[in-house]
């Protein structure tokens, strides 16, 4: 019987600058050979050319010509690959404190984090800053890659220090589910084949562990959220009375005969039909996208929300969210932005910074006016209208904004809603 290798898992990986990201991941695609042999021939000259005795693996990931030069991960760089069991998308995200922006947008869709500790260090503050932020955006899987193994003899008193180690700084977070495996990215160890060096390992290997993980239930199917992208009006033969709903499930389970309610407005009606691109559902879920006709003509834009009757968002124009800022300029107390929550978009300020997060030792600092870039703290948010919101613990859709600078059209900040 064939396997289904339609499921797709998206993985971020996190570690202080030269713990082996990028190494890892090119360990990865090479060892599950999804390397294209142009590809492949390119490294394999270049890392020559730089006097290496084996291929750069590195260069897989660091696309930019500064990634290269300095042997660092600047951008965030997105991998695509495939195994009989299942496909992949990574974001290997920088290491730099600077850069912390960057981490938060390549996790903040991910499944499951991949934190690189190096054996011969252990936990360190970086390891403290990446898993805060995999702890803040509720990825709901992490593995913690023990890395350089080989550099420490593969000596299984070192791995269970550093997972000692890692369990205390883990009991301050939220974090559902935590694997630790002992790799050597460079070697191959435990990456995508189990290590003869480490016997006394009886876990999975990285790539195994990946393939298997259970991520069907991290989907929110419970509330159901349909914001409206835009209204489709066919003017063709056949249509002309057609008015559906488009946009993409943010969560929950839509049935053909539900009774829903359209927000703001809070009229209601029967859901008619839901169609696809080329079919008729009878029901659809989180992530379709699809479009979606009620048996009432009732009026219902782009940034409303379809949702069930006995199951609302809250609606609200106050609201505090967990805030990165993202923007080389500060933060300024009561200017304008614009927020961008799902399909809607409303004009907003900061009325109060809370606390600002330090993300080395997990402090609150409090009596703060402005974010500076890669700031993080819980700040309370106003805007023009409602929105319809969840907390981004239940939904990490309908609970996520971005400010955009109304002058420049920067994205300034994200956040996540409390």
């Amino acid at each position: 019987m064939a396997i289904d290798n339609n499921q797709l898992l998206r993985f971020t990986t996190a570690g202080s600058v030269d713990d082996g990201k990028s190494t890892l991941i090119g360990r990865l695609l090479y060892d599950s050979k999804s390397i294209f042999e142009d590809q492949l021939a390119a490294v394999e000259n270049t890392s020559k050319k730089k006097g290496h005795d084996n291929i750069d693996l590195a260069m897989f990931t660091d696309g930019l010509k500064e990634e290269r030069e300095q042997g660092i991960t600047i951008d965030v760089a997105y991998r695509y690959f495939t195994t009989p069991k299942r496909k992949f998308i990574i974001a290997d995200t920088p290491g730099h404190i600077q850069y912390t922006r960057n981490m938060i947008t390549g996790a903040s869709t991910a499944n499951a984090a991949i934190i690189l500790v190096d054996a011969r260090h252990g936990v360190i503050e970086q390891t403290k800053r990446h898993s805060f932020i995999a702890s803040l955006l509720q990825i709901p899987h992490l593995i913690v890659c023990i890395n350089k193994m080989d550099l420490v003899n593969y000596d299984e008193a070192v791995y269970d220090d550093i997972v000692s180690q890692y369990e205390k700084l883990s009991s301050k977070l939220v974090i559902q589910d935590i694997t630790y495996i002992p790799i050597s990215a460079l070697h191959g160890d435990n990456v995508v084949n189990r290590s003869d060096n480490m016997n006394w390992y009886k876990g999975a290997a990285l790539l195994y562990t990946l393939e298997t993980l259970h991520i069907s239930n991290d989907l929110n199917k419970i509330d159901a959220r349909f914001p409206v992208q835009t209204v489709l009006r066919p003017q063709r033969e056949g249509f002309i009375d057609y008015r559906g709903y488009a946009g993409r499930i943010a969560s929950g389970v839509f049935r053909k005969g539900d009774i829903v309610v359209a927000l703001p407005s809070g009229f209601t009606s029967k859901i008619k039909s839901i169609d696809g691109f080329e079919e008729e559902f009878e029901e659809a879920f989180v992530p379709m996208s699809v479009s979606i006709t009620l048996e009432d003509d009732i009026d219902v834009s782009r940034g409303d929300m379809i949702v069930r009757t006995n199951n609302r968002p809250e609606t609200s124009q106050e609201f505090d969210v967990m805030l990165c800022w993202m923007s080389s300029k500060p933060s300024q107390p009561r200017t304008k932005y614009t927020v961008y929550h799902t399909e809607n978009s409303q004009k907003a300020m900061i009325k109060n910074v809370l606390y600002k997060v330090d993300i080395n030792t997990y402090d609150r600092i409090k009596d703060q006016e402005t974010f500076e870039m890669n700031d993080i703290g819980r700040v309370t948010i106003r805007t023009t209208k409602p929105l319809m919101i969840d907390s981004y613990g239940t939904n990490r859709t309908t609970g996520s904004i971005i400010l955009i600078d109304d002058n420049t059209n920067e994205t300034v900040a994200a956040g996540m809603i409390v």
